[in-house]
Formats: structure tokens, sequence, C-alpha cells
């Protein structure tokens, strides 16, 4: 079966190194001296400053929110994981959806300060597919208007902009480092802020709100990493280059046999590509369907991803409709991408779509 991704195992050798410090120290959760070197090698090599690890990328989200004094309304898009929807709706934040650019698929920001009332105190982006949003004019109506910004950037790791690291924008910037990304802790996840208190206090929310002398100092829930999942990450940042080279040849012949027959993905011209994802939009969703399905009988899984529009969501009161996000979520699809791909597999796959597109004519 050709999924469409694979967790990368590193070298098990490198990770029973890792393995054997965690059971000399006997130290396994609490910021112990593993999660301390990811967090520094982290930031170095993504050039940020204030990364807090954390267990997951929805916690991740959650906490941003509540370090930030996020509440009321918070303006975000429909064409996201529903992550970024559900933890908004978890804490208690309305999210209002402005719809999309239909070919960046990112969040539009010329409809932004539309949806902006008197309930709207953030905005929560996202860097779809690691392809970066419009971080300036963001930026720019966020502090018009006193807003906070928090980035839902789970795609977006390494990702560079303008000569900087797209993970130093914003007030907030979470990441996710679940199995399927292409750095991954097993489950785990990141915030970057943007000021050193916010981090402090996010520091101290993730450990129950207790400080270094074990008083209770701050409102907090236990979503810590620990030792195991911060050595499943030293291991894998070793190999990253490895990683990233594979994606990009895959994604290289992807666009060489595609980008004339279906709609991809207009990359912002400012930003590097990590090769995350291949998403292609179909003309209807019909021929997705039927591609899908082809696909499928041939032992491949791609996904439609993402899909459903968050706006149709049935726990969602939402006074608007966001008809790009819905049009493209019933078209796209991402195919398979991940490194130890062949290059028959990926072979298979432009194929199989040209076969269907083929049969169209």
């Amino acid at each position: 079966m050709i999924n469409v991704t694979r967790p990368y195992l590193p070298d098990r050798e490198k990770l029973n190194k890792y393995i054997d410090r965690i059971y000399e120290t006997a130290w396994l959760t609490n910021n112990g001296p593993l999660v301390q070197e990811l967090t520094a090698r982290l930031q170095e090599y993504l050039g940020v400053e204030n990364l807090l690890l954390v267990s997951n990328g929805t916690s991740a989200l959650q906490v941003a929110y509540k370090a930030l004094g996020v509440y009321g309304q918070a303006i975000t898009t429909p064409f996201s994981f529903v992550a970024t929807t559900s933890s908004l709706v978890w804490e208690r934040i309305e999210p209002a959806f402005v719809d999309i650019d239909y070919e960046t698929l990112c969040i539009d920001p010329a409809k932004i300060k539309d949806a902006i009332t008197s309930k709207t105190t953030a905005i929560v982006p996202v860097h779809v597919f690691g392809n970066a949003c419009d971080v300036e004019l963001i930026e720019n109506i966020a502090s018009r208007y006193g807003l906070k910004t928090v980035y839902d950037g789970s795609h977006a790791f390494g990702v560079q902009y303008k000569g900087r690291s797209l993970l130093s924008s914003g007030d907030a910037v979470t990441l996710s480092f679940h199995a399927t990304k292409l750095f991954h802790t097993i489950e785990g996840g990141a915030i970057i802020f943007k000021k050193k208190e916010d981090y402090e206090r996010a520091k101290l929310m993730i450990k129950f709100g207790i400080d270094n002398s074990d008083s209770i100092v701050e409102l907090g829930i236990n979503t810590k990493m620990n030792e195991f999942q911060a050595a499943m990450g030293l291991c894998v940042l070793d190999e990253i280059d490895t990683i990233l080279e594979e994606r990009a040849k895959i994604w290289a012949l992807y666009q060489r046999s595609l980008g004339d027959r279906v709609q991809i993905l207009r990359l912002n011209p400012d930003s590097t590509n990590n090769y995350s994802y291949f998403p292609v939009v179909f003309e209807n969703e019909e021929t997705m369907l039927e591609v899908k399905s082809s696909m499928n009988n041939h032992q491949i899984n791609p996904r439609r991803y993402f899909y459903p529009s968050l706006d149709t969501l049935n726990y969602i009161n939402s006074n608007s409709v966001s008809q790009i996000s819905r049009d493209i979520a019933a078209r796209i699809l991402c195919l398979p991408i991940y490194p130890g791909m062949k290059e028959q597999e990926t072979a298979s796959i432009i194929e199989i779509i040209e076969s269907c597109l083929k049969t169209k004519e």
C-alpha cells in the first residue's frame, strides 16, 4: 500500500544512542536533557527564539490562545485541518471564517477587515501546505485593529520568507510534530512566541502552572513533551537534509508531469518550499473521485486534504459561506510524497492521473 505519507523512521542505532541516555539518567519527562537539547537545536535550525516544546500540535494552539489572552472571536480560515477550528471552539472562542485565495489556498487578507467585529481579538491564519500567508498585510491589519496573530504553522517547518524564518512572524506560531509531518517527534508540537514574557507564561501553563519553587502561580494543564518524543525528534533532525532532498525529488517529478494538467498550488514567490505536500485540484469533484478510486484500486491511498471545508462543521454557527474553500475542498487531492518512495511508484501515480484525465478529453 502506498499511503499519502509514511512516518519517517530514522537510523535505529542512532535512536538507540539517544534512548540509552534516557536510561542512564532515568529522566523521562519534566523538561529533561533531551527536551532541552532539542529545543536548542530547533531554535538554531529554524532561526527562532522562545520556542516551547509541547506534547502535540493541537495543545500548542490552545496554549498559545491562553498565553496571549485570546477570547471572544478569532478570524480564521475554513481551509485547514480540523484542529485549527476545533481548538478555538474547545477554548470557547468563536471562529469567524474568512474565505481563501483561489490559487494560494491561504486566507485572503483582502477579506479580513470586513470580518472584524467588536468581539474579535485575534487572527489565526494557516500557512497551508507550507505555503506562506501574506504575513505583512495580515500583520498590518492586526496592528491597526489591536489584534493578536497566532499562525498555524503545522506545515511550515523550516520555511524561509524573504531570507528569515517564516515562523518568526506574528505573536505566536504553532507547529505540529505529528508522525506524518516531515519533521516529527512521534506526537508533539511547539509554540514560537515573539515576546519572552508570553513564552515564560506558556512555559508555566504546560506544567500545571507550577513554578520552580513548587508554587502554583498560573492556571495550567499538562502538555509537556517527554524524553522519548525528544529522542525521536533529535534523531529525525540529524537526518533532516536527507528527508528534504528525497521529498524535493518526488515533488519535482509531480510538478514536471502534472503542472499543466491540473491546478497546482501557487507558491508564495518570497518563500522557500519544504515539499511537505503535493496537492492537486481537479476540474470537478467527479474527476477527483474517479482518480481517487482508480488509485485505491491500485493500492494507492491519496487523501482529500482538506475536506470538508470547516465552515460546514455541525458544531459551527457560521453566518457566511466560504464558497472558494468549499469549492476547492470538493476537488482537491494530496498525492503520496515521503522519503523512500520509489520513482516507479511516483510514475505509476502520474500515469493513473493522466489516464483518468484522458478519458475526460
